[in-house]
């Protein structure tokens, strides 16, 4: 059994969806585990890892969501486990999801040192479990520059394990490559692979919007599916609205106060993929009504506009179980780009 720890600088360099891509794309029977979880969600009374659910759903995996993480709380952690007690913990993990597997998928925190405290970051789990390590890049060029040389010289200080890169969300592979494939060399920075920028990623259906915001449904329940690829603020007058280019695609997302009756009634005239409705206040019966017919949902938030276009801009691109569009996608780029075959050699 092959044994990689997939760690990133930062959060939202797309670790998961590179494990999701190369287990899709070789078709991989493979094993998982979060160590320490940290992006939570509340399911049926448990508190579970995100990415945890998500890999085991998505490859039906026998373990149960709870299984892959030992927790996620500093604190506790280091109540239930002294130090070499929290290292034999997660070999006996490791060995029994591992088992029968060609792979075995250790995702490090949301960034390099999360868990260092208790020898759970990714660095010492990858010391610890005998594995390989690999970076998943994200940023402008300079700054995945900046990482790959930081990343080398502490890990080479701390042994002699090599490294591996995927650089990931890259507007030209091919022009990054021509720059500074010389200095990469230079520095001796295994590349596995790049990954260009996949704005199809970053697509939404609205049913993902109302469920990030907690978002009370009172109209076009049948529209939920549609994809949101613009979101528009409505700060202007509905007239203005409608001369604005980005406001006539079909696919926006409108966030607007619930009062704006202007901007609503424009949104569902140019048949919009969805309304937030913000200020907890319900437009007149018409145009709910209206908005039912033409099957565009209206989402009614508590929070101001400003702070709910915060929450919108601030969402993570998570992968979703059910897309499989975009997991098919994001497997194809990455069987094209990655040569797994050096990661596993």
């Amino acid at each position: 059994m092959k044994r990689i720890v997939v760690a990133s600088m930062e959060k939202g360099a797309g670790k998961t969806s590179m494990i999701v891509g190369l287990s899709r794309a070789y078709d991989l029977k493979i094993g998982y585990m979060k160590p320490f979880g940290e992006r939570i969600v509340y399911k049926k009374k448990r508190l579970l890892d995100y990415d945890s659910v998500l890999i085991r759903n998505l490859f039906e995996l026998d373990e149960s969501p709870e299984e892959l993480s030992l927790g996620f709380d500093h604190s506790k952690l280091r109540f239930m486990y002294d130090t070499e007690t929290l290292k034999q913990r997660v070999k006996d993990v490791m060995d029994r999801i591992g088992k029968d597997r060609d792979i075995l998928f250790i995702e490090g925190g949301r960034d390099v040192s999360y868990g260092a405290s208790l020898g759970l970051d990714p660095l010492s789990l990858a010391d610890l479990l005998d594995a390989e390590l690999v970076f998943v890049l994200s940023g402008g060029n300079d700054k995945v520059m900046d990482q790959i040389a930081f990343i080398l010289d502490k890990v080479r200080h701390k042994g002699e394990r090599n490294p591996g890169f995927i650089i990931n969300k890259v507007d030209d592979p091919e022009d990054f490559m021509e720059i500074f494939g010389d200095s990469l060399s230079d520095m001796g920075a295994s590349i596995l692979g790049i990954i260009p920028y996949l704005k199809e990623l970053s697509y939404y259906p609205v049913s993902h919007y109302s469920n990030v915001l907690f978002a009370k449904i009172i109209a076009g329940q049948r529209g939920l599916s549609k994809i949101v690829r613009n979101v528009f603020v409505g700060a202007m007058s509905g007239s203005r609205a409608i001369e604005n280019p980005l406001f006539r695609k079909e696919d926006k997302l409108l966030i607007t106060s619930g009062d704006r009756s202007d901007m609503v009634l424009a949104a569902i005239e140019t048949d919009s993929a969805g309304i937030i409705l913000t200020n907890n206040i319900v437009p007149p019966a018409n145009l709910i009504s209206k908005a039912d017919e033409r099957d565009i949902p209206l989402l009614l938030v508590q929070g101001d506009t400003f702070k709910t276009a915060k929450m919108v801009d601030d969402m993570e691109k998570l992968l979703m179980v059910d897309d499989m569009p975009k997991i098919e996608l994001l497997s194809g780029v990455v069987k094209d780009r990655i040569d797994l075959n050096r990661i596993v050699e």
